[in-house]
């Protein structure tokens, strides 16, 4: 008898969450493996052009060199980052970190060296999602782990177009771990390291803010001044590391002009699927109108649709848009979210509210890529497993965020690729959700409680002393379900139709319909996400 508990025991052992997470890591792993020899974006020589900078140049002048086009404009513990990486780099070939001649290298040595530290730099990400999900049951968790670890999006963007956004996002979910704790002083500084990695997570600083402010700093004269001088020396402390030596230079006004390049134009050359398409189209329809109705309507010297990183801000007859009105638009989509965490500071929502004002940066923001969707479809992955709803809505979001990015990847050998992890993502999905709401038949002439609560929730209830027959797992509505077979009508027509139509005609015209067509997607998640703050949550 005891060799058999002995045996259970070590068979419970080995099936542990911390070895389970590790098979997931291992697996996803194994996958980013084969994507080495795949397509890079200029994102990679931008890294290995800060891999050179940083190790050939003296810190003082990380934010004053030009010698590529792709200048430092990443905060300083990022710069410090790529410093550490250049020391390993060198050891490995000494042209990767050479300032000039390293210029556009792309041999194996640079191409493996530069995948592998973004695939070793997910650990944060691993890291982040284990303190997330170790308190909930087994069926959650992987269901979450599936979410985030295999999540399409951090294959397309980091592991093929190349970015190291797992990585960040893991100390965002380490800090959110900590709130979620109540160990909030922990969480803030860490969301002050990384706002020091990248400032563009500065979005959510008003929700960290007010509820840091509420939950942590309130509660008494005393108490909450001195915890009020703990949470600012800590984060001032974080902030005088990173940015300290360039105070001491006098380059604080450098350093934040390339932080900060608003020269960059509201849009990016490829439209982001937020708020913004649908005012440049109404700007571009009303002066189309306006102009067959005789009116003088000048043609804006810049385009929208050039596809060129510039000053895209030209409008025919709508107000031109400005950094600060953005800026205000973001803090007034915000205000709800706000107004609850004051009201209502309550841990386990920390996740949800910061989902929230990433969205509302997404979609307000100035200059917003694509890819920072990530921001929020990541973070609500915690949360997805929590209600029918919330599996429903992660679900549509999910999918839309992966098709958004789907332009990254133009070149026809990453054609299979990306719809393969999209087509097995919402698989996964499906099946993960199913499983996790499944109901099935019961039989009681006096339901129980839970029995009720069951059939209430997923709208399966007979009368009173009859038997539950219905079995019903993970369903989505009608118009989720048309909404996605359009998505499948605008890949035929970017891919398909366009071409055979009109040829090498309008040759933005697809992009132009995946951004509009997704951002319809992005809206409904950001008024679902609106509505159960306000409402229901």
């Amino acid at each position: 008898m005891g060799k058999e508990k002995l045996s259970f025991k070590e068979v419970h052992h080995s099936h542990s969450p911390k070895t389970t997470l590790w098979w997931f890591f291992l697996v996803a792993t194994c996958i980013k493996v084969l994507l080495f020899p795949s397509y890079r974006s200029t994102d990679f020589e931008v890294h290995r052009n800060w891999l050179a900078l940083t190790h050939s140049l003296p810190l003082s002048q990380w934010y004053f060199d030009e010698t590529s086009p792709w200048t430092l404009d990443y905060p300083p513990f990022f710069a410090y980052f790529e410093r550490f990486l250049s020391i390993f780099a060198h050891l490995i070939d000494p042209q990767i970190v050479h300032l000039q001649e390293g210029l556009n290298y792309s041999s194996n040595k640079v191409v493996y060296f530069q995948r592998v530290t973004a695939i070793l730099s997910d650990l944060s990400l691993i890291y982040g999602v284990y303190r997330l999900t170790r308190n909930l049951d087994s069926k959650k968790q992987k269901l979450v782990w599936s979410l985030i670890i295999w999540s399409p999006v951090l294959f397309i963007v980091d592991h093929v177009h190349f970015q190291y956004n797992g990585f960040l996002i893991g100390i965002l979910l380490i800090s959110l771990s900590y709130l979620e704790e109540g160990r909030d002083l922990l969480g803030g500084c860490i969301f002050a390291v990384l706002l020091c990695f990248k400032h563009l997570f500065a979005v959510a600083a008003p929700v960290y803010f007010i509820y840091l402010l509420r939950h942590y700093v309130w509660g008494g004269m005393i108490r909450g001044f001195s915890r009020l001088l703990i949470m600012g020396g800590v984060v001032t402390a974080v902030f005088a590391s990173a940015f300290g030596p360039f105070f001491y230079l006098g380059q604080i006004e450098q350093v934040i002009r390339r932080l900060f390049p608003f020269g960059r134009g509201l849009c990016h050359a490829y439209w982001a699927p937020n708020f913004w398409v649908f005012y440049i189209m109404s700007d571009k329809g009303l002066a189309f109108i306006l102009r067959k109705l005789g009116f003088n309507i000048q043609m804006p010297a810049a385009s929208f649709t050039a596809g060129l990183v510039g000053d895209s801000s030209p409008f025919s007859v709508l107000p031109q848009i400005k950094p600060y009105g953005t800026f205000i638009m973001v803090l007034l989509a915000l205000s709800p979210c706000l107004f609850k965490a004051w009201k209502n500071p309550q841990p386990q929502m920390i996740s949800r509210w910061i989902a929230y004002a990433y969205t509302c940066g997404f979609l307000f923001g100035w200059h917003v890529h694509e890819k920072a969707s990530l921001h929020f479809v990541i973070p609500l992955a915690i949360v997805a497993p929590q209600t029918p709803e919330d599996a429903r809505h992660y679900f549509l979001l999910s999918i839309v965020s992966c098709y958004s990015n789907f332009p990254l990847l133009f070149e026809a050998q990453e054609y299979p690729i990306k719809v393969l992890l999209l087509l097995l993502h919402s698989i996964l999905m499906w099946s993960g959700f199913s499983a996790q709401f499944y109901v099935g038949a019961e039989t009681a002439t006096a339901p129980s409680t839970n029995l009720k609560k069951k059939a209430e929730e997923f709208g399966s209830e007979d009368s009173w002393g009859e038997t539950v027959k219905k079995k019903k797992g993970f369903v989505i509505g009608w118009s989720e379900r048309i909404y996605l077979i359009g998505l499948v009508v605008v890949e035929i027509w970017g891919q398909i139709l366009h071409p055979l139509i009109l040829g090498d005609k309008f040759a933005f015209a697809p992009l132009m319909l995946i951004s509009i067509y997704c951002a319809f997607g992005i809206m409904y998640s950001w008024i679902w996400q609106l509505i159960s703050i306000v409402k229901y949550l």
